[in-house]
C-alpha cells in the first residue's frame, strides 16, 4: 500500500532563529513549502538551507497558508507555524487516521517545557475534546479534498486559523493524533500566561461578536489602530 503523500506549509515573517528548526522537523517525510511574507532577516536564507521550497507572498497569515496551498502536491496538507514543530513519528500518525477524518490538530505543547504550562496544555485538550475547535500553533491539517471544499484559508490577518477550523468541522469529522506540536512559548514568557490567555480570549470573543480581523491583527500587534500592522507570527 502506497503512503499517503503529504505537504507542510509554513508561513513564516523575521523567523530565522526558529524556522531551520520547524522545517528539519518534518522535512524527512513531507514536501515542505515556506511561504515568506516580506522577512528582512535570513529566514529565507535557513529555511531553504534547512531543505524547504521558499516563495514569497504578500504579507498575511491567510494569504501566505493559501499561496503555499496553492504550491502544495501533497493529499494530506499540514500547516505549520514558524516556531512551532512536530515530534518524530507525526506523520505515521497522520497516515493511521480513519479515512472518514477531514483534518484535525497535533497536540499542543509549549516549549521550553515547564511544570506551570501543562495546564494551559490540558486546556487546549480540553477545548478540542468539547468543541472540536483547534488553533494554528497546534498544527492544523487537512485533506485536501476537504480543504479544496470548504474553500481553504481565507486572506485574514488574524483568526485565520479559527475561520478555517471552523468550517472544516463542519465538512466532517476531525481527528486528534498523540503526536505533539511543540511550539515556542515566547509570547507567554513575554506578556505572562495568564495576560497571554487573557488576551487570546479577548480577541476571539470580539472576532465572534464580529469584529474586523483586520482590527484584531492590530489589536493582536499593539499597535494603534491607523499604523501598519507587522504582527509576528
Amino acid at each position: 500500500m502506497v503512503a499517503e503523500s503529504i505537504s507542510v506549509v509554513i508561513p513564516a515573517l523575521d523567523e530565522e532563529g526558529r524556522v531551520g528548526d520547524a522545517v528539519r522537523s518534518v522535512h524527512d517525510d513531507a514536501e515542505v513549502i515556506v511561504v515568506d511574507g516580506g522577512s528582512t532577516d535570513g529566514t529565507r536564507a535557513e529555511a531553504a538551507a534547512a531543505g524547504a521550497t521558499v516563495v514569497a507572498s504578500e504579507r498575511g497569515r491567510g494569504t501566505q497558508l493559501a499561496a503555499g496551498a496553492r504550491l502544495a502536491s501533497g493529499e494530506w496538507l499540514v500547516f505549520l507555524h514558524a516556531d512551532t514543530r512536530l515530534e518524530a513519528g507525526w506523520a505515521g500518525a497522520l497516515r493511521s487516521l480513519p479515512p472518514q477524518v477531514v483534518g484535525g490538530a497535533f497536540r499542543f505543547a509549549l516549549e521550553p517545557t515547564r511544570l506551570r504550562y501543562r495546564w494551559l496544555e490540558g486546556g487546549v485538550a480540553l477545548r478540542c475534546r468539547l468543541f472540536g475547535l483547534p488553533y494554528g500553533d497546534q498544527g492544523l491539517f487537512a485533506r485536501r479534498e476537504a480543504y479544496s471544499r470548504v474553500g481553504g484559508f481565507r486572506p485574514l490577518p488574524l483568526m485565520e486559523d479559527v475561520d478555517f477550523a471552523r468550517r472544516l468541522r463542519r465538512a466532517g469529522p476531525l481527528g486528534f493524533p498523540a503526536a505533539r506540536a511543540f511550539t515556542s512559548a515566547r509570547r507567554f514568557e513575554r506578556r505572562g500566561m495568564l495576560a497571554t490567555s487573557l488576551r487570546n480570549l479577548w480577541l476571539l470573543g470580539l472576532y465572534s461578536a464580529g469584529g474586523a480581523p483586520e482590527r484584531l491583527a492590530r489589536l493582536y500587534a499593539g499597535r494603534e489602530l491607523d499604523r501598519p500592522e507587522r504582527a509576528r507570527y
